[in-house]
Parts: C-alpha cells; sequence; structure tokens
C-alpha cells in the first residue's frame, strides 16, 4: 500500500519533476514567497514518503534474524 501511495500521491505529477522534489528545493531554498497552501502541497506530497519510511521501518524490526 505504501509503496502504491508513493508513486501516485507521492511523485505526482511526474513531469517535468515530481511535485515533492520541487517543494523540497523550494524549502532547501529557504522557501522565500511559499505561501499557506505551498506547505499544505508540501505535507500532502511528503505524507506517503513518510508512512513508507515508517512502514519499512516496522518491517525490518519485526523480520526474524
Amino acid at each position: 500500500m505504501a509503496i502504491v501511495l508513493v508513486l501516485t500521491l507521492g511523485l505526482a505529477p511526474f513531469t517535468p519533476e515530481p511535485h515533492i522534489w520541487g517543494k523540497i528545493k523550494w524549502v532547501m531554498g529557504g522557501a522565500n514567497g511559499m505561501q499557506i497552501m505551498d506547505y499544505f502541497d508540501f505535507v500532502l506530497h511528503g505524507t506517503p514518503w513518510v508512512y513508507l519510511i515508517l512502514e519499512l521501518i516496522r518491517y525490518f524490526k519485526k523480520r526474524p534474524r
């Protein structure tokens, strides 16, 4: 489920670059000119990535050694 979310919502739109990548560059560059909607968009496209990371951590913690 997490992979499907990342591939659809997390990376959309795919061209010219994934939306989350553009938002990350914008935030890392100081977030000059970002409005409330841009922050919401950043959270919306970033949430699937956080979910995927948490699921991977949970999976590797449960794995028998």
